[in-house]
């Protein structure tokens, strides 16, 4: 059984202080936007648009991931303010993350005309491991608390030993990693990592959501029995099988000729 201990907040001054959670969160997007750019070149591409996206994609994300985790997994906290709207710092969802990832992704990619395709392997590479650790940042602050449990990576929760899905998401994550970077090199699955990536951490996630606490005082909200993020869930497995199944477009267009610049930094 691990023991339950609560990372402490850094105060720097009277006025400024650094939560552990923004600690993690902030390596995670820093890890993630590092192995973004260094798989791009790995792959012939220009790394460029992926710096630019960046900023976007963090900005959006933390917006929508906010917006989600206060309408939809705690729409009770409107009533102490019309502004949690705008306090984007207080709660966050992490599949709205996600989400608003995503939509950013979609609009820059299109805006700069450029094919997220030929980009997605080196997202799936880079926002996995980023994930797992933003995900320590929950098992720093234990902010999902699931069952009480006997299980062996049980935490030692006042009150009783309780599994700790922020640590098995984390774990989870970084088993995905593995799998990913095990078998980027392969033939049959270059330009299908992101769609692999979603199955299996959907399925993941599915499961982890069943472990959730019901019996504590602030508890994610319930629709129908099912989280929101079991929900999503439905959603990465649809996009993950059409990503797996269709057929690729061809590549060609994307690698650079020998000595040349590679055709989407042209674009």
């Amino acid at each position: 059984m691990i023991p339950y201990w609560h990372a402490p907040t850094l105060h720097l001054g009277s006025d400024f202080k650094i939560e552990p959670f923004g600690i993690f969160v902030a390596a995670g997007i820093l890890l993630a936007a590092h192995l973004l750019g260094r798989q791009a070149q790995r792959q012939g591409l220009d790394p460029t648009p992926l710096a630019d996206y960046a900023p976007w994609g963090v900005g959006v994300g933390v917006v929508v991931g906010h917006l989600v985790h206060l309408l939809f997994y705690h729409p009770e906290e409107l009533s102490k303010s019309p502004f949690q709207l705008v306090k984007v710092w207080d709660g966050l969802s992490s599949f709205g993350g996600l989400v608003g990832g995503i939509v950013a992704a979609i609009f820059f990619f299109r805006h700069r005309k450029l094919r997220f395709s030929d980009y997605a392997d080196s997202f799936a590479l880079g926002v996995a491991p980023g994930w797992a650790v933003a995900r320590l940042g929950c098992f720093a602050v234990h902010d999902h608390p699931g069952t009480h449990t006997d299980f062996f990576l049980a935490v030692a929760f006042p009150g009783g030993a309780r599994h700790d899905l922020g640590l098995y998401d984390a774990l989870a994550l970084f088993a995905i990693s593995g799998i990913l970077y095990a078998l980027r090199d392969s033939a049959k699955l270059k330009g299908r990592l992101l769609p692999l990536l979603s199955l299996l951490y959907a399925g993941c996630r599915f499961f982890f959501d069943t472990l959730r606490a019901t019996d504590m005082s602030y508890v994610d909200a319930r629709y129908f029995g099912l989280t929101p993020a079991q929900y999503g869930c439905f959603a990465l497995v649809a996009y993950g099988l059409w990503g797996l199944l269709r057929r690729m477009p061809s590549t060609s267009s994307s690698a650079p000729p020998p000595g040349g610049t590679p055709v989407s930094a042209a674009r």
